[in-house]
């Protein structure tokens, strides 16, 4: 099937996730992305880099944030998945070969392990073990749950960057195989996560 067939034959009219989904999946894509800017930028430069940098405020919000973006986007994943299994997914409106659909399959599937288990687990665990609080906004959550260990909180802290990279590079896989079914294959794929109009 050429590149002319793939866009000619498509319906008028493509399926589509439900709007709570769509809503969904480009607030939480944003939040993820400031997560990601905002713990990668205490990971470059440290807390006394930070310090050095924005000094104290500058240090409390960035950490405050990052906290706060990551249990928002666990609060978000967890509708998300309820969502998921409530509605019914769109079918394909040009059908995917067994590699594409093997790729999207395994590229979700991680999304959903990273972000609803494993990132904000090693988070919370890592901070909580580290002596210093688990805030949402200026709220401090789960005190003292577990006993101060610096060296485990260093660990922690370590796999919990290490899943931050893994994270950013399957956004990039994810984005270029959503600019592949865009601007190549152009096959309705991106319309199903769509926020715009249908095409009349």
């Amino acid at each position: 099937m050429n590149h002319s067939e793939v866009s000619t034959d498509l319906p008028a009219t493509l399926p589509r996730y439900a709007l709570v989904q769509r809503m969904l999946h480009w607030l939480i894509a944003v939040l993820v992305i400031l997560a990601l800017i905002a713990g990668g930028t205490i990971g470059f430069l440290g807390f006394e880099g930070m310090r050095a940098t924005f000094g104290a405020q500058g240090t409390d919000f960035f950490y405050t944030a990052h906290k706060t973006l990551g249990l928002s986007i666990l609060g978000l994943m967890v509708l998300r998945l309820i969502a998921r299994l409530w509605f019914d997914k769109p079918p394909y409106a040009v059908p995917l070969s067994l590699f594409q659909r093997l790729a999207s399959r395994t590229v979700h599937t991680l999304f959903y392990v990273l972000l609803l288990l494993v990132m904000p687990v090693l988070g919370v665990l890592a901070t909580a073990s580290g002596g210093f609080p688990v805030h949402f906004f200026h709220i401090e959550l789960l005190p003292g749950f577990i006993s101060e260990n610096e060296a485990l909180s260093e660990r922690l802290f370590g796999w919990h960057r290490i899943v931050g990279i893994t994270l950013a590079g399957l956004i990039v896989l994810h984005v270029a195989g959503a600019i592949y079914h865009w601007k190549i294959r152009r096959d309705g794929v991106m319309e199903r996560m769509s926020l715009l109009r249908q095409r009349q």
